[in-house]
């Protein structure tokens, strides 16, 4: 089998970065094509010095002699790339939030635009592997799903799904730096978060309707009413993800509970349910997401820890695990990394 040619647009944002260090080791892929308007017709490693062994020249719009693409466009770009490229029989992987919302009407509220291509919307796949591997395999447009949204639909699927909860569902998050990507803005400012963590988008964060509209489809009996709270923290990466709900069952033991997860991702390599609460440094680096389901007994409350690498399985690493579905690849190629500890 030959190679899978792949194509990065935009690979000056930081999981664009993270694609190329990912699919330049990947045993199944050429990296044969990437861009970046404003570093168009530099090296790679000029523009990135730790990747420098790549001899990559940026281009500003990419090779149309690919089998996939890789858009790391930002929010309401990727929409003026993708449909091109679907044309051109090229699969995508559309890493912003373009195509993740099914309803259109949900665009101008949470992203400010209205969408013009409302019928890619139905199409597009959400890609997260551990829910929809079978859709994605056959899929020729994959909407990745968003940093947050991955910490959080694992670690809640398994209890949406068997229906061991109310409704009422807390999920509570802390982000590192990067995930407000590399455009400067205030917040990200050393003086602005070292020593500092805070709250922010309380009101409604962009990513709860991808977690709601996910969540609601592994059990539409479950009539869910999701509060979730970001938190950025001074770290370059990681997602510390908690979630709370009251269980249904009052004699629902913690192994019983933790059977039911283990049962639920016997088929997800990178998922890993723990006996411990785990720590963000467990994933950096990795496709992981690592999980503690656990019971307040006091409270009778579910409470479900995850953690993750914000940049790789909830970004560039997800990515590359929906292109290797699309080729018909083990999930794993490419992505067998241990965490880098401490």
């Amino acid at each position: 089998m030959s190679k899978i040619k792949a194509g990065i647009i935009n690979v000056t944002g930081y999981v664009g970065i993270e694609l190329v260090r990912l699919l330049h080791h990947h045993p199944e892929v050429e990296l044969k094509s990437i861009t970046g308007r404003s570093a168009a017709g530099q090296k790679l490693g000029e523009v990135f010095p730790h990747l420098s062994d790549i001899n990559q020249l940026i281009e500003a719009d990419v090779d149309s002699n690919i089998d996939v693409a890789f858009s790391a466009m930002p929010h309401k770009s990727s929409v003026d790339v993708v449909p091109s490229l679907l044309t051109q029989n090229i699969k995508a992987i559309d890493v912003s939030a373009d195509f993740r919302l099914k309803d259109a009407n949900e665009y101008p509220k949470w992203y400010g635009f209205t969408h013009p291509f409302p019928d890619l919307l139905q199409e597009a796949i959400y890609g997260l592997s551990e829910i929809h591997e079978k859709e994605i395999a056959s899929a020729r447009l994959i909407a990745n799903p968003g940093c947050y949204s991955v910490g959080a639909i694992l670690a809640l699927a398994p209890a949406v799904k068997e229906a061991i909860i109310s409704p009422e569902v807390i999920i509570d998050s802390k982000s590192g730096v990067s995930g407000t990507g590399r455009t400067l803005t205030l917040a990200g400012h050393y003086a602005e978060t070292n020593e500092n963590a805070f709250a922010y988008s309380v009101e409604g964060h962009r990513h709860l309707p991808e977690i709601e509209q996910e969540l609601r489809a592994l059990n539409p009996e479950l009539p869910l009413s999701v509060t979730f709270v970001p938190h950025l923290v001074p770290m370059t990466r990681g997602i510390l993800t908690t979630c709370y709900a009251p269980l249904k069952d009052s004699n629902l033991l913690k192994k019983e509970l933790q059977q039911l997860y283990r049962d639920f991702y016997k088929n997800a390599p990178f998922v890993h349910i723990v006996d411990n609460p785990p720590q963000i440094k467990y994933t950096r680096g990795t496709n992981l997401c690592v999980i503690y389901p656990t019971i307040d007994l006091r409270t009778n409350r579910l409470i479900v820890i995850s953690c993750l690498d914000n940049l790789i399985k909830g970004g560039a690493g997800q990515a590359v695990q929906n292109m290797n579905l699309m080729f018909g690849l083990p999930q794993s190629a490419g992505l067998e990394t241990s965490a880098i500890y401490p």
